[in-house]
């Protein structure tokens, strides 16, 4: 069983901004495309961002222009720059991972991701 290490969470201020991480264990074959679900307890996951092995890139539109998804091939580390932090933006943000080739809006459906992280806990107050 593949367990993505994603880390970075905390409580911030609104304005504020935190540095998500995720290490992604073993082959690197299994994660052409990774990406950040988050979640708030009772409502669905949802999408936030998603990157390809080419690194295209692809946001859900309530986080576009704040937040910044990238991914160190070398250190199988992915990563989420949240900037200009909202209170909308309190969830449980997961780690996701698939073997797929690609990125696109398609990217940010859960159900299209084998390999999840265990979540951390992102705060922001108003």
């Amino acid at each position: 069983q593949v367990q993505l290490m994603d880390t970075g969470g905390g409580p911030v201020q609104a304005g504020g901004s935190l540095r998500l991480s995720c290490v992604a264990p073993g082959n690197v074959a299994r994660y052409h495309l990774m990406g950040w679900f988050r979640q708030v307890a009772g409502n669905e996951r949802e999408g936030v961002a998603s990157i390809g092995s080419d690194a295209l890139t692809s946001y859900a539109d309530s986080v576009k222009g704040r937040f910044t998804i990238s991914r160190d091939k070398d250190k199988n580390t992915l990563y989420l720059q949240m900037n200009n932090l909202r209170p909308e933006d309190t969830a449980m943000y997961f780690c996701v991972a698939a073997p797929t080739i690609g990125c696109g809006p398609w990217s940010l459906r859960s159900d299209g991701m084998d390999y999840w992280g265990k979540g951390t806990q992102v705060t922001i107050s108003s």
